[in-house]
Parts: structure tokens; sequence; C-alpha cells
């Protein structure tokens, strides 16, 4: 592929290049939405009252048809294919190398809607490592980064592992991740950020001191989300200062349980972080006046609020890689590239794999075309075999109309006579008997 000649090619020569392609891949996209006679598109399937493929060359083709295919009896026991699904044949092509596929979630709320482009595959030994994980990419609220704006944090589907978090975000600048370059445009909708749970003391009574419960322990639990620890009061508690020693100790095991549960205690009371609410129960009385809340019947905070993500964009890994995809992507290299050494290498990698994959996706077209041969052989056949028929009814319909009434009265007579004579024949042998010859 002459766009492989890094060393010689100009960037005007590149541009008419993604012309080129643009014009070619207009024209494929007509092709795939070709329409039979009766209006009916052949490509979509069962779905076939609308474009089988639709979308643009930065988001990427999607496909709307199935995989039905539709039928036309040609004879008693014989049915042939009328069309063909544009996923089998088009979509379902096999990838030269581990590859992605984009998209934005359908439950995204900015308006209008931003947009995630096809990708490229630039560090295929990166993304090897990664794949067949998933990306997630989730915008946070503008108040997670400093100074406030819009961002994003980029995670492991399977794993909820953080790849990247808080990175700035620029409509259409590029983002590289395990190998993978995409670009986001539009303004996504941010995310809420986290309001932290709070339960402080003196929040159901005035709290009172001193208590001493360093000769009789007593404990009251703690529950966030599903998980309960049980804190242990031990100690002389006399002022708000000694109650917080003594939630925090080393020594009695509370600093680890409240790590556990990722809840932090000072002065004022209870704080979750982290945004979700905490009961605090299980209490006894004296527990209900040193910490002044209902922990005997349980107190509950509800100011908290988790952080929500907002638009979320996926990358996801395949195996196959569509024909439209392929040539998406070649257009895109070219576009980009800037004739830098890694610009070039770049290149002359994507020309690589387009010439792979535009191999395999030829792979597919002809399999495809193989059927279409199978199915032509049976009608030939089945149209010999009308022929034929219609041939000896050609013949006995002309027997009948050009039938000579005289002539075929004289030989039904001559038929007749016969017919009766020799059931007379037979009458007579089948009375013979031993008897009439002795």
């Amino acid at each position: 592929m002459a766009a492989g000649n890094t060393a010689v090619l100009t960037d005007k020569e590149y541009k008419a290049y993604t012309a080129e392609v643009s014009a070619r891949m207009d024209e494929l996209v007509n092709l795939l939405n070709t329409r039979n006679a009766s209006g009916d598109y052949i490509f979509g399937g069962y779905k076939s009252g609308a474009e089988p493929f639709a979308g643009d060359a930065f988001s990427g083709f999607q496909y709307r048809g199935d995989d039905g295919q539709q039928f036309i009896k040609v004879s008693n026991n014989t049915k042939v294919a009328t069309t063909d699904s544009g996923k089998s044949a088009f979509l379902d092509v096999v990838s030269a190398h581990n590859t992605i596929e984009t998209a934005a979630s359908p439950t995204n709320t900015s308006n209008p809607p931003a947009r995630i482009n096809v990708g490229q595959v630039v560090d295929q030994g990166a993304y090897d490592e990664f794949y067949p994980e998933d990306i997630v990419i989730s915008f946070n609220a503008d108040s997670a980064m400093s100074p406030p704006g819009k961002n994003f944090t980029a995670t492991e589907r399977s794993t909820g592992r953080v790849i990247a978090a808080n990175q700035a975000y620029v409509s259409g600048n590029e983002i590289v991740l395990k190998g993978v370059s995409i670009k986001i445009i539009g303004s996504p909708s941010s995310g809420s950020p986290t309001v932290p749970a709070t339960r402080l003391f003196g929040a159901d009574m005035p709290a009172a001191f001193p208590l001493d419960f360093s000769v009789n322990n007593q404990s009251f639990s703690v529950t966030v989300g599903g998980r309960t620890q049980r804190l242990v009061l031990d100690g002389n508690i006399t002022n708000t200062a000694d109650l917080v020693a003594n939630l925090t100790s080393t020594a009695n095991g509370n600093a680890d349980r409240l790590a556990r549960l990722g809840i932090q205690v000072d002065s004022l009371g209870f704080h979750m972080p982290a945004g979700a609410n905490m009961t605090i129960a299980s209490g006894t009385a004296d527990i209900d006046a040193v910490l002044g809340l209902n922990a005997t019947v349980g107190s509950v905070s509800n100011n908290g609020r988790q952080a929500t993500a907002g638009d979320q964009f996926f990358i996801e890994s395949s195996e196959k890689q569509n024909i439209l995809t392929t040539l998406t992507r070649f257009k895109d290299a070219m576009e980009s590239y800037d004739g830098s050494v890694d610009g070039k290498k770049t290149l002359s990698a994507v020309v690589a794999s387009t010439l792979s994959n535009l191999g395999n996706s030829l792979t597919s077209v002809t399999n495809v075309q193989t059927k279409i041969g199978a199915r032509l052989n049976t009608l030939e056949g089945a149209r010999d075999l009308h022929l034929d028929t219609q041939l000896v009814n050609k013949k006995v319909l002309g027997q009948l109309r050009d039938l000579d009434y005289a002539e075929a009265a004289t030989r039904l007579s001559q038929q007749r006579l016969v017919l009766e004579a020799a059931q007379q024949s037979f009458i007579r042998v089948s009375q013979l008997t031993l008897f009439d010859r002795m």
C-alpha cells in the first residue's frame, strides 16, 4: 500500500489519500445499504425496512439489522435465501490483532450527546498485556480536581481498579490508556461530588460526663454498607477529648475497626468521608449518655451522599474488526500523521494492520459469495426441473388442443371393442373347470 511509504510522502499527499479513502467509504456504505427490486435492504436480515448501516467516520458505523435471512420457495420442497445478514458478511471479521470497540453509555445525559471516536491501538504490546479487559471512562464531579473543571477517571471494568484518576478533560484531545488512543468530543455531563456522612456527638441528646468504663467495659456497633464493627469503651471518660482518645485507641483495637469501615472520629463526632451513611446501635444507657446518641435504639446518619459518575464511555476488547472500522482507523491514522519518528512508526503499523484486516474482510465476503453461488446452483436446478415439467405439460396440452375428434371417436370405439372382447374372453376362461373336460 502506497500510504506506507512515509519516507517520501508529504502531508499534502496524505491529505489526498485521506480524501480518497473517505470517498471510498461513502461508496462502500451505499453498497452495504443496497436495496432489492422490492425496496428491501438486502443486508438487513429480517429488519429490511430500514438502513442496516448508519453512523459516521468519527464514532463509527453501527449495524441496525439482525442475523435473520428471508427465504423464497422455488419448489415444493426447496427454499432459497434472498437476503444475507450484513453482520456475518461485514462485521464479524476476525481482526489481525487484539483490538477494541468503543461506545458511549446509553444512559448518558449530556445534550447534545458527547461522542467517542472509534479509537486506535497505538501500542499493540501494551494493549496485549491488558487484553481482554475493558476500560470504563467516567466523568467525575468538577470539584474532583483543582482547580475545578471537567475531569474523568478510567477504571478496569471487571475489577474497578483505577487506571487513571481525575484526569483533566479537553474536548477532542487524545486520551491514551493501556496502549489505546481515543478521543471524546463534546461536553459530557459531570458527576455529583461526595457529601461526607456524619453523626455528631450530642445529636440525639446532651452528652453526659464523667462516666467510667475502665472496670465495666461496654461496647456498641457501627454499621456501614452492610459491614459492622463493635467499638469498645474501656476508660474513664471525663470529657470529649477522653472519648475521642478511647474511640481511636490502638490498644483496645478501636482504631483498626474504624479503619476497616473507613470512618474517622474527631472532637465533633463520627465522619464517613466516602459518603455512605452509618448506623450506631446495640448500645447501653451509659453509651447513649456519653455519646449523646441514641445507640440503644439506633442512631442513623442521613446526610451522606456518595459520589455518582456522570457520562460514561466504554473501551471494550474485541477479536473482530469490521471493514468500515478498518477503513476509518486507516483514514484517522493518515489524518493525524505528523511526520515524526513515532508518527511514522504508528502509521506503518496501521498500514500493515489495515492490509491484514482487509484481507480478512475479503475472505469473509468470499465466503458469502460462495454461499450465494450454491444458492444459484439450486435455482438453476429448480429452473431446469420446471422447464422439463413445462415441456411435458405443453406436449400433453398440445395433444389435447389439436385432437381430431372424428379420428379419436373411431379409435375410442375400436379400443372399447377390444376391451369388451377381452372382458368376455376372461369371463369364459375363468368359468372353465376340469368337469367340463370329463
